[in-house]
């Protein structure tokens, strides 16, 4: 859970990093404070050209990096074929990231051998005329994966790191145009063809820079006297009508409250006879703001006064916007989280106003009625809001028409704005406005629920940066207004088969049949592809089975559509279909690959829904990689198996069949060693950090096997829960942890505290859990037992786990949430979980001593628990100063190896229990 202490900290810290823009040591120190945040092994920044000046040849691309960090020093610049590396998949094209054995990925690729990496993330970046000119990649010596606050991180970082390279590679243009000019002043006394030539050179460079180049005099208008083409796009205004002044100058351009500021930096550097920078506001001539950042210098006559100023301009408005909107987040999660109900709002609106220099604003209620079609509401429909503020005063809540009112445009469109006009931003009110920015508020089905909206008395220039924090803090609003209306999600339903009107598994299973003896008698080949939507299950929670079904039908159309002639499609199961391909080339393949994801992620909108999908693509052939139909189909899942893991697509291949086969024997033996009893409880012990005294312990599962060893619990037990052993598994640990704590019961030894076991998330699905637990625990008190289920598995379905939650408390058990701070829990939800205590994950925990942001976090979660009347236990104590410190923050327990390793139940009851 990201707090607003640690995104603050991490953009100070990114802008310090960057702050050396336009220094040699921009891109040196850039690799190593992002090494450092992000705790990756290896970042590098390069740029990218044709390495044989031909851009009709990709294989000729190289890369030129110009820094490298690897495991703590930098590393000298080289360059490199892009061809058979993870970065020539990155170059002008998405964010890819390769989580684990990108070696493997990439055989032939002697940068990742050298620097031991397993894991990549690239990051293209782009020119501001969106020429792809380099990328920037992280890389990791294990598995990496990455949250939504380091995608963030590296969006910011590669937009910034994009504008420096192509200032620099302007500038450097620039630069070469001037020795072009200076030497076609020495040619053009000996051939005016040559000096017309090179005017044309100079004009082609000045035209094509991503910004504005400019030679402009050192007075109170900075008056232009050269600007290139680029001046259109970021301004509005033709070269022509900025040259001279004679349509408008630029320091008119130059936002009113930043004008003194750049006039006094660059009079400042032109005294020090040194280059500026400045960042500054710029108007377009279409009302617009826009950011710029620019550099230049003056340059002087024989006798030291200054005889111009020349310099380069570029749009820097993205990544302003991004860290602008990152802070008001939270500024607003800092101040409205510890409100609930109508302060709730109270709070939420009356920030928003605030940050966003608004008039007024407020959160209302939809009111349905008989009279609502698909969600669409006629004149029947109400609004009521629960809470409005207006020049700075909080206003009574009141209750008028949809019809007619902002807010029917804006529960229509879901997101809607009127930058000039006279309206009454609630009817029956002598509030008047000349602009409006509002936003939908929906269910979890999709639904609206309500409103959010701003006002404002006087016309709007630009609403970029509203709308952007509006979208944002529109999910809290909604989740608190459903809580409101007291209304449960939609339940999850069946698919049904036909949806699609494609041929269902059975009709399938005899086609695929059939085509394969043809293509045998043909001596031909077959090709079998599966395709998998991707979190397809995520739309079906959240905007039920209807728009389900209709997304299933829209993709199945698409499919249709570019399916080669003597192809065959299917609908396998809900979101997987297969097609079956007569004797393609490998081009051909390729080329209906491509076709099926780029239709697959083309936008699909439903009603007021927008969805953007992606496809996992598992293919095996026939007869290269299986000879008779069900070793095909086999084949082929297990490539998608991979394809899904992965999230690309993926070709058969024998390895995956023998990492199948071994993942099927540690099934069976699991299976087998839960048959016969063959597991083991150890046990940890949780202490009170202030006595050091026993508190409880947590039951830990192991697995011998005399031919592996100790197999790990990362292994086996993603493993059972991906094949349907969890329940049992979980059943087996909690009646072996009764046994145990009667055992030591019987000895006189009895466990302080409660002892804790881990719920899986298939478990906590079941609505009679609470009665479940007590028939598997029969003689042993509810008392002594806690429950822990994470806090990710817990929000797959947060109605019903509330519903199970006061169940478990009202039978005697206590409930943890277990890794807390790594999922997205919401707040409204947390509150009503029936919860003793938040378990602070090992990843926050490990670096509290050194990261500042992972202490801002663990202090946040000790705080939030504090709120809502729940104890915090530490996970992962290993050092006596962890304590200490968690013990200063108000952490009350902890576990780890400072106080114990997970130890055999003897040896465990000889250390604890006969104290």
């Amino acid at each position: 859970m990201q707090t607003g202490i640690e995104a603050a900290d991490t953009f100070r810290q990114l802008a310090e990093g960057m702050g050396q823009t336009g220094t040699p040591q921009f891109y040196s120190m850039l690799v190593e404070r992002l090494a450092n945040l992000l705790d990756v092994d290896h970042v590098m920044v390069a740029r990218v050209y044709a390495g044989n000046d031909s851009a009709s040849d990709p294989q000729a691309d190289v890369a030129e990096t110009l820094a490298v960090w690897s495991n703590g020093r930098h590393l000298p610049n080289v360059t490199y074929p892009l061809a058979g590396t993870p970065c020539e998949t990155v170059v002008g094209r998405e964010p890819c990231l390769y989580p684990c054995e990108v070696q493997r990925c990439f055989p032939d690729d002697y940068m990742l051998a050298e620097l031991g990496a397993d894991s990549y993330m690239g990051w293209p970046l782009y020119a501001s005329d969106g020429a792809a000119i380099g990328l920037l990649a992280l890389l990791n010596d294990s598995v990496m994966s990455l949250d939504s606050m380091t995608s963030e991180v590296l969006r910011i970082v590669a937009a910034q790191a994009g504008a420096e390279l192509g200032r620099q590679q302007a500038e450097a243009a620039l630069k070469a145009s001037e020795a072009v000019a200076r030497e076609s002043e020495a040619v053009a006394r000996e051939s005016e063809a040559i000096a017309r030539e090179s005017e044309r050179r100079l004009d082609t460079l000045l035209n094509h820079l991503p910004g504005i180049a400019y030679r402009c005099l050192n007075d109170d208008h900075w008056t232009m006297e050269l600007v290139s083409q680029g001046a259109y796009r970021l301004t509005g205004y033709h070269p022509d009508e900025l040259v001279e002044n004679h349509r408008v100058s630029f320091a008119e351009l130059i936002h009113a409250e930043d004008a003194t500021r750049v006039f006094d930096e660059v009079q400042a550097a032109i005294d020090d006879k040194r280059p500026y920078q400045v960042t500054y506001r710029l108007y377009h001539r279409d009302g617009r703001v826009r950011w710029v950042w620019e550099q230049g210098q003056a340059v002087f006559g024989e006798a030291g006064e200054v005889v111009c100023l020349e310099g380069f301009t570029t749009d820097v408005t993205e990544s302003h916007e991004a860290q602008r909107v990152q802070q008001a987040v939270m500024q607003v999660a800092s101040t409205v989280t510890s409100h609930v109900g109508d302060d709730y709002f109270q709070q939420l609106i009356g920030t928003l106003v605030e940050l966003l220099d608004a008039d007024g604003g407020f959160i209302a209620l939809l009111n349905r009625s008989p009279h609502t079609t698909n969600g669409r509401p006629r004149q029947a429909a109400t609004i009521s809001t629960v809470s409005v503020i207006a020049d700075g005063e909080p206003l009574s809540n009141q209750t008028f028409a949809v019809s007619g009112s902002p807010c029917e445009q804006v529960i229509n469109q879901r997101e809607a704005v009127s930058h000039s006009g006279h309206f009454t931003p609630i009817p029956g009110r002598a509030l008047q406005a000349q602009a409006w920015i509002g936003r939908r508020l929906d269910n979890a089905g999709g639904e609206a629920i309500g409103v959010m909206m701003v006002f404002y008395h006087e016309p709007l220039s630009t609403n970029a940066f509203a709308t952007s924090l509006l979208r944002i803090l529109s999910t809290g609003a909604s989740a608190e207004l459903e809580r409101r209306r007291d209304q449960r999600r939609m339940h999850q339903l069946a698919y049904i088969d036909g949806t699609t009107g494609l041929s269902n598994r059975v009709r399938f299973m005899e086609v695929h049949a059939n085509m394969l003896r043809e293509a045998a008698q043909r001596d031909q080949s077959l090709s079998l592809v599966l395709l998998d939507i991707r979190r397809f299950k995520e739309i079906n929670d959240t905007h039920g089975h209807h728009v389900g079904d209709q997304l299933l039908a829209t993709i199945a159309g698409r499919l249709q559509h570019v399916l080669p002639d003597g192809g065959f499609l299917a609908r396998l199961s809900g979101d997987e279909f297969a097609i079956l391909l007569s004797n393609p080339s490998e081009a051909q393949l390729a080329d209906i690959l491509g076709d099926l994801r780029s239709t697959v992620g083309k936008t699909i909108r439903l009603d007021h829904n927008t969805f953007n999908l992606q496809v996992s693509i598992g293919f095996a052939h026939y007869p290269v990689d299986a000879s008779v139909a069900g070793e095909l189909f086999k084949a082929a899942s297990i490539a998608l198996h991979f394809a899904k893991r992965d999230g690309t697509v993926c070709p058969f291949s024998h390895d995956m069949m023998h990492h199948q086969r071994r993942r099927q024997k540690m099934a069976e033996r699991l299976h087998q060693a839960l048959v016969e009893n063959r597991l083991a409880l150890y046990f940890q012990p949780q202490v009170n950090l202030e006595t050091g005294q026993l508190t409880g312990a947590e039951a830990l599962c192991r697995w011998h096997e005399a031919d592996w060893g100790w197999v790990s619990p990362g292994e086996f037990i993603p493993l059972a829960e991906e094949r349907g052993l969890i329940r049992e598994l979980g059943d087996w640990v909690l009646a072996e942890a009764a046994r145990q704590l009667r055992v030591w019961q019987d000895h006189g030894m009895a466990l302080t505290g409660r002892l804790s076991i881990n719920i899986a998330a298939q478990q906590f699905a079941d609505p009679q859990l609470a009665q479940h637990i007590a028939r598997l625990t029969r003689g042993v008190p509810a008392s002594a037992l806690a429950l822990e289920l994470t806090e990710s598995d817990f929000m797959r379905d947060p109605d019903q786990a509330v519903e199970i939650t006061q169940a478990m408390r009202a039978a005697g058990y206590a409930l943890y949430i277990d890794d807390f701070g790594t999922g997205y829990s919401s707040l409204s939800y947390l509150r009503r979980f029936a919860a003793d205590a938040l378990k602070i994950d090992i990843s926050f925990v490990r670096e509290v001593l050194d990261n500042q942001h992972d202490r801002a976090i663990v202090q946040t979660i000790i705080a939030m628990a504090d709120a809502l009347g729940m104890k915090t236990l530490a996970e992962g104590v290993e050092h006596q100063k962890q304590a200490t410190l968690l013990a200063e923050m108000g952490c009350l327990e902890a576990q780890g190896f400072l106080f114990g390793r997970p130890k055999p139940a003897d040896e465990f009851a000889a250390i604890w229990l006969d104290r």
